[in-house]
């Protein structure tokens, strides 16, 4: 998954994120997109429990990428 292109795609941006972009201070990613982008990544069998993971795993295209990498 891309995770850049999919995070534009729901919140609505046309171009590629800055990558260590603030996604969830800055309000690129809100509540919604987050549960959109989990439930995306289970459907590719990527299971990432939002309870369970620190918040700041989040915070950028990057971090969320690299936990991706870490739950494959």
């Amino acid at each position: 998954m891309d995770v850049n292109s999919f995070i534009c795609g729901i919140c609505g941006f046309d171009g590629p994120l800055d990558p260590d972009a603030e996604l969830i201070e800055s309000g690129i990613l809100d509540s919604l997109a987050l549960i959109e982008l989990v439930s995306a990544l289970e459907d590719e069998d990527i299971i990432i429990h939002l309870t369970r993971i620190d918040r700041n795993r989040l915070k950028t295209v990057a971090s969320i990428e690299k936990l991706i990498e870490e739950h494959k």
